[in-house]
């Protein structure tokens, strides 16, 4: 069954919507930085305390059980960055080894994590607004230098690694939500997938030039193989495509 956030629904209006909601995020930083924040689930949790980060958290990789990576794709505030700076990052992500340090982040951050909260005798209670002022993550000078050097070191990452080379290296949130799509994967629950039909690609090459993560879609629709641990399910790529060689489906077929 097709999904109704198909190619044949105004896609470019469809694009200039996910624009908008992320440079919202984006502007949304001095409120939201802290509910993001792996490094504010390890401080709540040294003191035996759920944050509303550690809740995110869990709800993202419950969430990418159907919807992979939409979160990058639609919502994450990094994300958004990354792609306002994408005009002048010309290169893409390479294939390769770069692409696994963020599982390789995201395993010592869950250990890290495990083990500050059996030192602090377990989750004791749950404070979402923990480490804000009022909900505000942003409220004092300091905080501010800190955030600041944190985008400053997502910018210079994305300009080493590629087009949102934060997302492909880094990321731990990615790596939480890339293991969450593979267990949908094994499992086989009704998700939100890309489907391709090599039959009906022309090879005009604008998959590959609007996907804002610069994944090779053109040669993943050759290969009938759309299924991408990097995909952030945007739907640049369906939109683009003038012939519908790449769609999108909500349905319990394994995603290949």
């Amino acid at each position: 069954m097709t999904n109704p956030l198909s190619s044949q629904n105004k896609p470019s209006n469809r694009q200039k919507i996910r624009k908008w909601i992320l440079i919202i995020s984006f502007l949304l930083i001095p409120v939201t930085i802290f509910y993001i924040s792996p490094i504010v689930i390890l401080m709540g949790a040294a003191e035996g305390i759920a944050t509303g980060s550690m809740l995110l958290f869990i709800l993202l990789f419950l969430l990418s059980l159907f919807v992979a990576r939409l979160w990058c794709g639609w919502l994450c505030p990094m994300g958004a960055w990354q792609e306002i700076c994408s005009p002048v990052i010309r290169h893409t992500v390479r294939e390769g080894w770069r692409n696994w340090i963020k599982y390789g982040v995201t395993v010592l951050w869950l250990a890290a994590l495990v083990f500050v909260v059996i030192s602090a005798g377990g989750i004791r209670s749950v404070e979402p607004l923990y480490g804000t002022v009022n909900g505000l993550s942003i409220t004092s000078l300091q905080v501010l230098m800190v955030v600041l050097v944190i985008f400053l070191i997502i910018t210079v990452v994305a300009f080493i690694a590629g087009r949102r080379g934060f997302c492909h290296v880094l990321c731990p949130i990615a790596g939480i939500m890339v293991a969450g799509r593979k267990i949908r994967n094994f499992i086989n629950l009704p998700a939100l997938h890309l489907e391709a039909d090599p039959g009906l690609c022309i090879d005009c090459m604008k998959c590959s030039k609007e996907c804002p993560m610069g994944l090779d879609v053109n040669r993943m629709v050759r290969d009938g193989r759309t299924e991408n641990a990097d995909c952030i399910l945007c739907l640049s790529c369906v939109d683009a495509c003038p012939q519908g060689a790449v769609t999108s489906a909500w349905s319990p077929d394994k995603p290949r």
